[in-house]
């Protein structure tokens, strides 16, 4: 019998598709002007929720494709390699470019 583990990445990565859609919904707002700096802050968000989002699609449908489709596999895994890496590279650069500011406004 097997047994239900709530932890197991495939139920996280299905939460955290449900959590970007809801960020970028949130994100989604076009009427307020913005200067320069919550721009590309808001731009920063969406390229990290936007870059999750194909990871968690590129990642449910690696686990939906049969085995014996090697080159769907492979570009699969390297869709979702490139897209995590993008996605930490967005998270990077969002207290990088915090600090930047600062140090501008200083």
């Amino acid at each position: 019998m097997h047994s239900l583990n709530i932890f197991s990445h495939e139920f996280v990565v299905g939460v955290s598709f449900v959590a970007c859609i809801i960020g970028l919904a949130l994100l989604w707002d076009g009427k307020h002007q913005k200067n320069d700096v919550e721009e590309t802050e808001c731009i920063l968000f969406r390229m990290s929720f936007s870059y999750w989002l194909v990871y968690c699609i590129a990642f449910g449908i690696e686990k939906i494709v049969l085995s014996e489709w090697e080159s769907v596999l492979m570009t699969l895994r390297i869709t979702t390699a490139l897209s995590y890496f993008l996605t930490f590279s967005c998270i990077v650069s969002l207290p990088l470019h915090k600090f930047a500011v600062h140090r501008v406004e200083e």
